[in-house]
């Protein structure tokens, strides 16, 4: 593989402060990862980039990707310029913004992989494997990206993402009404828990993908082969007390490392 300095020159534009567009990205099946990363996240503002343990969050995800070898471009997709400026100081590219219709709160991820993936097309880079990393995963590991790239190509699937075992069978769980509570799953009342089939939720962190699969806009989770990961990396940063505890973790895991 080329030297990243060499695979991909580019140069900022006056179209905005910390805006990079690639004057030469042309290449012929590469994998890349895509890190979509809005400018409008409205529990924690500023998400994306706020400081997390000493480095804006994205750094992680990026750290990631890069680290993993896996990738010949490390794309941030975002509709922001501050994000896109961080982004390209902490060694990704942005070749290109995202439209604001695809980056409002109710835009999916498929499309949003699928315009970078179009995008860079347009620029002359052919993605054979694409890999949607999200951008609050601090606790991302390099071997699970590893993993799952290796399960990917060994599999017919389209996708493969990491998942976490529920620790409480969710089979238990418990509606409450006006005046009293009553089971979910009712047709699981009677049954011993240690019986019951065990279940997973998506991580959160990263969908490994082909880009064909991409394009046609494939469901995610139909579609797909999983990895494990252990339950406590699987958190979802969508609130300050998820970003403190989160925060507090990472900090355990330091001190002990």
């Amino acid at each position: 593989m080329k030297p990243r300095h060499e695979r991909l020159q580019r140069h900022s534009e006056p179209m905005g402060a910390g805006i990079l567009h690639a004057r030469s990205f042309s290449e012929i099946s590469v994998n890349i990862a895509v890190i979509p990363a809005r400018g409008g996240s409205k529990r924690i503002t500023r998400k994306n980039i706020k400081e997390f343990a000493g480095k804006p969050m994205i750094g992680y995800a990026i750290a990631a990707a890069v680290e993993s070898k896996l990738f010949d471009h490390v794309i941030v997709s975002t509709d922001d310029e501050e994000i896109a400026a961080i982004s390209a100081s902490l060694g990704a590219d942005v070749p290109f913004l995202r439209p604001k219709n695809l980056a409002d709160d109710h835009t999916a991820t498929v499309p949003v992989i699928k315009h970078a993936i179009e995008a860079c097309a347009d620029i002359g880079c052919q993605a054979e494997l694409v890999c949607c990393i999200y951008p609050c995963v601090p606790l991302i590991a390099v071997e699970d990206l590893n993993a799952a790239a290796q399960k990917l190509k060994a599999s017919r699937a389209d996708y493969c993402f990491p998942v976490a075992r529920f620790e409480t069978a969710p089979q238990r769980a418990i509606k409450i009404g006006a005046d009293r509570c009553r089971p979910a799953y009712p047709e699981f009342q009677q049954v011993r828990t240690q019986d019951l089939e065990p279940l997973y939720y998506d991580a959160g962190q990263f969908y490994f993908g082909r880009a064909q699969s991409w394009l046609s806009g494939k469901a995610l989770h139909s579609n797909a082969c999983p990895i494990v990961i252990p339950a406590w990396r699987a958190i979802d940063i969508d609130t300050s007390e998820d970003w403190e505890r989160t925060q507090a973790l990472y900090a355990s895991m330091s001190n002990h490392s």
